[in-house]
């Protein structure tokens, strides 16, 4: 892998790794409902500031609860309550480094559990070590080559 994706790789890993600490799970009735009534927002508040009835509010806050809401939606129900919506995703081990090297060590114990049995079978076998030596080896090719077939 390039000494240029490596670096774009760690600079959004940075970004992405406050959101990773702090990202809030989303509540159960969403997040319009949910900020509207802490901030003592009626229904016909909101959809008067999106040009819309109570009930298309309520729609509104269904459909996210839901999963059906757009983004396109979601910002400017953001927007009615002053304010914006930060979307991003997170990787669920915490770094992209750490998904990287998840799957690379998936991908690599795989590659060299195959090689093992083939060797196994022709009486060749090698030891545990040098089975995980290998694994580890390989896990860090992968990492730094970022070959496509790590998302397979």
């Amino acid at each position: 892998m390039s000494n240029i994706r490596h670096l774009r790789l760690q600079q959004l890993n940075k970004q992405l790794t406050p959101w990773g600490q702090a990202a809030p799970i989303t509540p159960p009735n969403g997040w319009i409902a949910t900020l509207r009534k802490a901030l003592g927002m009626p229904l016909r508040s909101l959809g008067a500031r999106l040009g819309i009835t109570a009930e298309g509010a309520k729609r509104m806050e269904l459909r996210e609860a839901d999963g059906t809401i757009s983004l396109q939606l979601l910002r400017k129900a953001a927007e009615a309550m002053d304010m914006r919506l930060a979307y991003v995703f997170v990787p669920k081990d915490g770094s992209l480094e750490k998904l990287i090297e998840r799957r690379a060590l998936a991908m690599a114990t795989d590659i060299v559990m195959r090689t093992h049995q083939s060797m196994k079978l022709e009486g060749q076998a090698v030891s545990d070590e040098r089975l995980m030596e290998a694994i580890a080896e390989q896990a860090a090719e992968l990492r730094r080559e970022l070959p496509k077939q790590l998302w397979d």
